[in-house]
């Protein structure tokens, strides 16, 4: 059962269909930390998918990482290619994120035994434009590759995804 501040929530997160005002959105910046962290994450989860959430804010250089927040996969059907986070899940990551005036920068998933690619899925799922989406290749149970790209465009039915870099920072 959700709450009407919960029902206000995810109707927020619909209306994240607008793009995010970051100036340049061709990079995306986080700490070595949180960069190992979502890593290890897909690593723990193998062979299944893991997912989770970025949360930062907008800088002029792009998205500024400060915390990669884990996520429960609730897909059941078929948890070793697809991934999927309960909205209410969601709305509390976005609370948080609030209380610390901080933002949703974006998400990220992995990628087992497949390159760090979007797939067709990926951007059919995809919603929050303006925000960064991280795909981890998990080979074996290792942390391969990671890639970021962002999901570009103003509407459902031009959004894309576009490359973006990753800055390491400390």
């Amino acid at each position: 059962m959700t709450s009407p501040n919960d029902e206000l929530a995810l109707g927020e997160t619909r209306r994240r269909l607008a793009p995010h005002p970051v100036v340049n959105i061709s990079m995306l910046s986080m700490n070595k930390s949180v960069y190992r962290e979502l890593r290890s994450h897909g690593e723990e989860t193998y062979p299944h998918e893991c997912c989770g959430v970025l949360i930062g804010s907008s800088e002029v250089e792009g998205w500024a990482v400060v915390r990669a927040v884990r996520a429960n996969n609730v897909r059941t059907d078929s948890p070793q290619d697809r991934y999927a986070i309960e909205p209410l899940e969601l709305v509390k990551i976005l609370r948080e994120a609030r209380s610390l005036n901080l933002e949703i920068a974006g998400f990220y998933h992995s990628h087992p035994d497949h390159p760090a690619m979007w797939s067709q899925t990926d951007l059919a799922e995809a919603h929050w434009l303006g925000c960064s989406y991280l795909i981890t290749e998990v080979a074996d149970g290792h942390a391969v590759v990671t890639n970021s790209f962002l999901l570009s465009g103003i509407s459902e039915e031009d959004k894309q995804f576009i490359p973006q870099r990753i800055e390491l920072l400390g």
